[in-house]
Protein backbone atom coordinates (compact mmCIF):
# COMPACT_ATOMS: atom_id res chain seq x y z
CA UNK A 1 0.00 0.00 0.00
CA UNK A 2 1.37 3.59 -0.83
CA UNK A 3 2.33 5.68 1.88
CA UNK A 4 -0.19 8.56 1.67
CA UNK A 5 -3.09 5.92 0.84
CA UNK A 6 -4.88 3.71 4.11
CA UNK A 7 -7.33 1.57 2.27
CA UNK A 8 -9.57 3.22 0.08
CA UNK A 9 -8.75 6.87 1.32
CA UNK A 10 -5.87 9.12 -0.45
CA UNK A 11 -4.75 10.97 3.05
CA UNK A 12 -4.24 14.58 2.12
CA UNK A 13 -3.29 15.34 6.08
CA UNK A 14 0.01 13.04 5.30
CA UNK A 15 0.85 15.60 1.95
CA UNK A 16 -0.24 18.75 3.67
CA UNK A 17 -0.63 19.53 7.05
CA UNK A 18 -2.70 23.15 6.21
CA UNK A 19 -5.46 21.46 4.06
CA UNK A 20 -8.64 22.28 6.03
CA UNK A 21 -11.28 22.01 3.48
CA UNK A 22 -11.49 19.50 0.65
CA UNK A 23 -14.10 17.55 -2.03
CA UNK A 24 -14.55 13.91 -1.90
CA UNK A 25 -16.56 10.97 -2.57
CA UNK A 26 -18.34 8.50 -0.25
CA UNK A 27 -16.50 5.40 -1.07
CA UNK A 28 -18.36 3.00 1.77
CA UNK A 29 -20.33 2.95 4.86
CA UNK A 30 -20.17 0.63 7.50
CA UNK A 31 -23.16 0.88 10.26
CA UNK A 32 -20.78 0.34 12.98
CA UNK A 33 -17.65 1.41 12.28
CA UNK A 34 -18.38 4.82 10.12
CA UNK A 35 -17.90 6.53 6.99
CA UNK A 36 -15.02 6.16 4.02
CA UNK A 37 -13.64 8.80 1.60
CA UNK A 38 -11.95 8.39 -1.53
CA UNK A 39 -9.92 11.69 -0.23
CA UNK A 40 -9.72 12.56 3.45
CA UNK A 41 -7.63 15.37 5.73
CA UNK A 42 -9.23 13.83 9.20
CA UNK A 43 -5.96 12.82 11.27
CA UNK A 44 -6.97 9.16 12.47
CA UNK A 45 -4.84 9.85 15.70
CA UNK A 46 -1.90 8.17 16.26
CA UNK A 47 1.70 8.39 18.05
CA UNK A 48 -0.21 10.30 21.02
CA UNK A 49 -2.02 12.60 18.67
CA UNK A 50 -5.82 12.22 19.24
CA UNK A 51 -7.56 12.19 15.88
CA UNK A 52 -9.01 15.07 14.17
CA UNK A 53 -12.67 16.50 14.41
CA UNK A 54 -15.17 18.43 11.80
CA UNK A 55 -17.90 17.87 9.64
CA UNK A 56 -18.57 16.71 5.81
CA UNK A 57 -20.93 18.80 4.27
CA UNK A 58 -23.36 16.96 1.69
CA UNK A 59 -26.87 18.68 0.00
CA UNK A 60 -27.66 21.02 2.14
CA UNK A 61 -26.90 18.24 5.10
CA UNK A 62 -24.22 18.83 7.90
CA UNK A 63 -22.86 15.69 9.49
CA UNK A 64 -20.31 16.12 12.53
CA UNK A 65 -17.21 14.09 12.41
CA UNK A 66 -16.36 13.26 16.25
CA UNK A 67 -13.49 10.53 15.29
CA UNK A 68 -12.15 7.88 13.35
CA UNK A 69 -11.58 4.48 13.63
CA UNK A 70 -8.49 2.67 11.62
CA UNK A 71 -9.21 -0.72 10.51
CA UNK A 72 -8.85 -2.29 6.94
CA UNK A 73 -10.58 1.20 5.94
CA UNK A 74 -10.18 4.71 7.76
CA UNK A 75 -13.81 5.56 9.12
CA UNK A 76 -15.14 8.51 9.94
CA UNK A 77 -16.96 8.30 13.00
CA UNK A 78 -20.08 10.38 12.76
CA UNK A 79 -21.49 12.22 16.19
CA UNK A 80 -24.70 10.32 17.45
CA UNK A 81 -27.65 11.19 15.29
CA UNK A 82 -26.37 13.07 12.57
CA UNK A 83 -27.55 11.63 9.06
CA UNK A 84 -24.76 9.57 7.02
CA UNK A 85 -23.99 10.04 3.54
CA UNK A 86 -24.92 7.05 1.01
CA UNK A 87 -22.21 6.37 -0.82
CA UNK A 88 -21.88 7.88 -3.81
CA UNK A 89 -22.20 11.07 -2.43
CA UNK A 90 -20.19 14.11 -3.00
CA UNK A 91 -19.48 15.81 0.33
CA UNK A 92 -17.35 18.78 1.68
CA UNK A 93 -15.23 18.04 3.88
CA UNK A 94 -13.52 20.42 6.67
CA UNK A 95 -11.55 20.44 10.20
CA UNK A 96 -12.20 21.91 13.10
CA UNK A 97 -9.05 24.24 11.97
CA UNK A 98 -8.60 25.73 15.72
CA UNK A 99 -8.54 22.32 17.08
CA UNK A 100 -5.91 20.85 14.38
CA UNK A 101 -3.66 23.87 14.78
CA UNK A 102 -3.21 23.50 18.37
CA UNK A 103 -2.53 20.16 18.25
CA UNK A 104 0.14 20.86 14.88
CA UNK A 105 1.79 23.66 17.50
CA UNK A 106 1.36 21.06 20.28
CA UNK A 107 2.84 17.77 18.84
CA UNK A 108 5.67 20.33 17.32
CA UNK A 109 6.37 21.52 20.51
CA UNK A 110 6.87 18.66 21.66
CA UNK A 111 9.26 17.47 19.11
CA UNK A 112 11.65 20.41 20.17
CA UNK A 113 11.01 19.27 23.52
CA UNK A 114 12.45 15.59 23.01
CA UNK A 115 15.31 16.91 20.98
CA UNK A 116 16.84 19.18 23.52
CA UNK A 117 16.05 16.30 26.46
CA UNK A 118 18.19 13.78 24.52
CA UNK A 119 20.73 16.39 23.73
CA UNK A 120 21.05 17.94 27.19
CA UNK A 121 20.67 14.87 28.99
CA UNK A 122 21.18 11.25 26.86
CA UNK A 123 17.31 10.51 27.60
CA UNK A 124 14.68 8.64 25.05
CA UNK A 125 10.93 8.95 25.30
CA UNK A 126 9.20 5.90 27.50
CA UNK A 127 5.48 7.35 27.16
CA UNK A 128 3.87 10.61 26.04
CA UNK A 129 0.27 11.80 25.44
CA UNK A 130 -1.49 15.10 24.47
CA UNK A 131 -4.15 17.43 24.07
CA UNK A 132 -4.77 20.77 22.44
CA UNK A 133 -2.02 22.92 23.89
CA UNK A 134 -1.40 20.69 26.74
CA UNK A 135 0.85 17.47 27.42
CA UNK A 136 2.60 14.78 28.94
CA UNK A 137 6.29 13.44 27.91
CA UNK A 138 7.87 10.66 30.12
CA UNK A 139 11.48 9.98 30.02
CA UNK A 140 14.20 7.58 31.24
CA UNK A 141 16.03 9.85 33.36
CA UNK A 142 17.48 8.54 36.39
CA UNK A 143 19.10 11.72 37.68
CA UNK A 144 18.17 15.50 37.38
CA UNK A 145 19.66 18.98 38.27
CA UNK A 146 17.54 20.89 40.93
CA UNK A 147 17.08 23.42 38.26
CA UNK A 148 16.38 21.14 35.68
CA UNK A 149 12.59 22.58 34.99
CA UNK A 150 14.14 25.49 34.40
CA UNK A 151 17.12 25.05 31.95
CA UNK A 152 14.64 22.73 29.51
CA UNK A 153 11.96 25.65 29.35
CA UNK A 154 14.93 28.14 28.51
CA UNK A 155 16.57 25.46 26.00
CA UNK A 156 13.51 24.38 24.83
CA UNK A 157 12.09 28.33 24.22
CA UNK A 158 15.73 29.39 22.69
CA UNK A 159 14.87 26.27 19.80
CA UNK A 160 11.66 27.73 19.06
CA UNK A 161 12.78 31.28 19.04
CA UNK A 162 15.40 29.94 16.28
CA UNK A 163 12.54 29.36 13.93
CA UNK A 164 13.91 26.04 12.61
CA UNK A 165 12.56 24.67 9.49
CA UNK A 166 10.26 21.76 10.09
CA UNK A 167 10.56 19.45 7.22
CA UNK A 168 8.74 16.02 6.42
CA UNK A 169 9.93 13.02 3.55
CA UNK A 170 9.68 9.66 3.55
CA UNK A 171 12.65 7.51 3.41
CA UNK A 172 12.74 3.82 2.77
CA UNK A 173 13.36 1.67 6.25
CA UNK A 174 16.36 0.67 5.85
CA UNK A 175 17.59 4.34 4.73
CA UNK A 176 15.69 6.02 7.41
CA UNK A 177 16.93 3.62 10.43
CA UNK A 178 20.57 4.63 9.47
CA UNK A 179 19.69 7.94 10.96
CA UNK A 180 21.26 8.35 14.67
CA UNK A 181 18.38 7.79 17.11
CA UNK A 182 15.43 7.51 14.68
CA UNK A 183 13.60 5.98 17.37
CA UNK A 184 13.44 8.15 20.15
CA UNK A 185 11.06 5.98 22.16
CA UNK A 186 12.83 3.61 24.49
CA UNK A 187 10.95 0.71 22.59
CA UNK A 188 11.04 0.75 18.78
CA UNK A 189 7.73 0.92 18.27
CA UNK A 190 7.77 0.98 14.22
CA UNK A 191 6.11 -1.86 12.93
CA UNK A 192 7.96 -4.36 11.51
CA UNK A 193 6.14 -4.55 7.94
CA UNK A 194 6.88 -0.51 7.53
CA UNK A 195 8.72 -0.14 4.28
CA UNK A 196 8.62 4.04 3.82
CA UNK A 197 9.15 5.32 7.13
CA UNK A 198 8.30 8.92 7.54
CA UNK A 199 10.51 11.49 9.06
CA UNK A 200 9.71 14.53 10.63
CA UNK A 201 13.13 16.99 11.10
CA UNK A 202 13.33 20.24 12.94
CA UNK A 203 16.57 21.19 10.82
CA UNK A 204 19.70 21.10 13.29
CA UNK A 205 18.07 19.87 16.38
CA UNK A 206 16.12 16.64 15.68
CA UNK A 207 14.82 14.11 13.34
CA UNK A 208 12.63 10.99 14.52
CA UNK A 209 9.96 9.09 12.71
CA UNK A 210 6.66 9.75 13.22
CA UNK A 211 3.50 10.03 11.40
CA UNK A 212 1.40 13.22 12.95
CA UNK A 213 1.14 16.70 11.73
CA UNK A 214 3.33 19.38 12.16
CA UNK A 215 3.56 23.18 12.06
CA UNK A 216 6.52 24.43 9.56
CA UNK A 217 8.51 25.91 11.55
CA UNK A 218 9.44 25.99 15.42
CA UNK A 219 8.39 29.89 15.32
CA UNK A 220 5.09 28.51 14.62
CA UNK A 221 4.74 26.65 18.12
CA UNK A 222 4.69 29.74 20.21
CA UNK A 223 5.99 29.21 23.58
CA UNK A 224 6.34 25.69 25.74
CA UNK A 225 6.20 26.19 29.47
CA UNK A 226 6.81 23.25 31.57
CA UNK A 227 4.39 23.49 34.07
CA UNK A 228 5.23 20.43 36.30
CA UNK A 229 8.09 17.98 36.89
CA UNK A 230 7.27 14.50 38.64
CA UNK A 231 9.35 11.46 39.67
CA UNK A 232 7.65 8.67 38.26
CA UNK A 233 9.70 6.21 39.43
CA UNK A 234 12.80 3.86 38.46
CA UNK A 235 14.42 6.94 37.18
CA UNK A 236 11.24 7.84 34.80
CA UNK A 237 10.38 12.05 34.63
CA UNK A 238 7.36 13.10 34.17
CA UNK A 239 7.18 16.76 31.82
CA UNK A 240 3.59 18.31 32.01
CA UNK A 241 3.89 20.82 29.58
CA UNK A 242 1.52 23.98 28.11
CA UNK A 243 2.00 25.78 24.63
CA UNK A 244 1.27 29.34 25.23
Amino acid sequence: MSADRHGHTHRLDLADATVREWDATVVAVDPERGIVLDRSAFYPGGGGQPPDEGVLLWGGVRTRIAGTVKGDDLYLVPAEGDPVPPPGTAVRGALDDERRTALMRTHSGLHVLTGVVLRDFGAKVTGGNMEPLVARMDFDLPEVPADFRDRITEAVNAEIAADRPIEVRTLPREEAYAIPDLIRTATDLLPPDIEQVRIVDIVGLDTQADGGTHVASTAMVGRVEVVKLENKGRGFRRLRVRIM
